[in-house]
């Protein structure tokens, strides 16, 4: 979707302004669905789980240097190339100075989702820079929903999420799964390495798709390399390469900007069960006393708070401490409110029988002839006036010669 704002890239080190006057260099665009994600996370109420920790930051933050930056990024430990530009430049000074509280929540929520992440990249074999991905895609939020319909961690659409293997349904949409979707984009991932076999267009590619980088391609002569097909590349597309190194140097240089990882309240410890009956969130919550907010973060990939088990085996995930209690329990959790909250759907319905006198009800057509009226027709079929008017939609009396009218008998 390449919906955006715009903003402009600078050469010298300086505070990110919160307008788009004064740079020099060249116009760059902000994926609107980007700071849609980063701004929904200081509303979302995933933010109810996270403690802010103060940093030790000074009045005034002494600037750090594009020559610092250029070196600290190539000290990162990673395959991928991170290389500097002043567009780059740009989108750092976005996450860590206009963005500084969002950072910090995403610092804390990486404790949570990186693991699955680079467990997803290690079983591919893929770079585990790619665990930044999510972050400038979703900003974490596994229920994330973009305006032209991408959804979860990894912003799938929903033919790829199939072609990948994912289910989606009106119960479930596995691209809200944490586990199964980072597997489909790790798979995916491999994929388009396959066709380029360069990082910087397979990141591409992912944002804008094969197309429209295969088209850049073409335009550039034949280049397979992400600065030099740069131009020929749809505005968003520009600026996507650009956040994705900015995401990697901000969170790996965060404690350098005076940024804090913020405390997020995920279980410290998770555990998966899977089940063969049909469960509603609020029977497991009941149960085992443990909130249903709680549950959906656990479990974000059931739409309507339902694991329909019974259609084929589904997992749930809960901390691992209430595991044990959850299998002791199920029984008598699948069937608590059962009537109310999960067998709501009718599995026969016998309709109601058709009246007699409207079974043996028949319908005939009069054709008007000249002379008749009214009176005379219904007086000869043995029926009101008003019926006829009512089975013909008649308003005043008047009929002609010729006119069909529908007689019930």
């Amino acid at each position: 979707m390449l919906t955006a704002m715009v903003v402009s890239a600078q050469n010298k080190p300086s505070l990110f302004d919160n307008t788009t006057q004064g740079f020099n260099r060249e116009t760059l665009v902000i994926p609107l669905d980007f700071t849609y994600a980063m701004d929904h996370m200081l509303s979302d109420w995933i933010t109810t789980k996270i403690r802010k920790v103060p940093c030790d930051t000074t009045p005034m933050m002494q600037l750090v240097t594009d020559s610092i930056i250029s070196l600290r990024l190539r000290k990162m430990p990673c395959v991928m190339e991170m290389p500097f530009n002043s567009n780059v430049r740009s989108f750092i000074d976005l996450y860590t100075l206009r963005r500084k509280r969002q950072l910090g929540n995403l610092l804390g929520l990486s404790d949570h989702y990186f693991k699955l992440f680079e467990n997803s990249l290690e079983k591919f074999k893929l770079p585990l820079e790619l665990r930044y991905l999510p972050v400038i895609e979703s900003a974490l939020n596994p229920v994330a929903v973009s305006s032209a319909g991408a959804a979860g961690l990894w912003q799938f659409m929903v033919a790829t999420g199939r072609m990948y293997g994912l289910e989606i349904n009106s119960l479930v949409d596995e691209r809200l799964d944490p586990i199964k979707s980072s597997n489909a984009a790790a798979e995916y991932l491999r994929d388009l390495y396959s066709i380029y076999n360069d990082w910087h267009l397979v990141i591409a590619a992912y944002n804008c798709g094969p197309g429209n980088v295969n088209r850049a391609i073409r335009r550039a002569g034949g280049t397979k390399d992400y600065w030099t097909i740069y131009s020929f590349l749809p505005a968003e597309t520009r600026s996507y390469v650009p956040i994705f190194i900015a995401a990697n140097y901000s969170m790996y240089y965060a404690s350098q900007h005076n940024i804090c990882k913020n405390i997020v309240e995920f279980p410290k410890a998770v555990d998966t069960v899977m089940i063969q009956q049909r469960v509603h969130f609020e029977q497991i919550s009941t149960m085992l006393g443990i909130t249903v907010d709680q549950i959906k973060m656990l479990n974000p990939q059931y739409r309507r708070e339902i694991i329909p088990g019974d259609l084929k085996p589904h997992a749930v995930t809960l901390p691992v401490n209430m595991i044990g209690k959850f299998i002791d329990k199920l029984a008598e959790i699948a069937t608590y409110k059962a009537d109310s909250l999960v067998n709501t759907r009718r599995e026969e319905v016998m309709p109601e029988p058709i009246p007699v006198s409207r079974v043996l009800e028949k319908v005939i057509y009069h054709k008007v002839k000249k002379g008749q009226t009214l009176s005379s027709i219904s007086a000869r079929y043995g029926v009101s006036v008003t019926k006829i008017k009512q089975w013909n939609n008649i308003r005043g009396s008047k009929i002609v010669p010729g006119q069909r009218l529908k007689i019930k008998k």
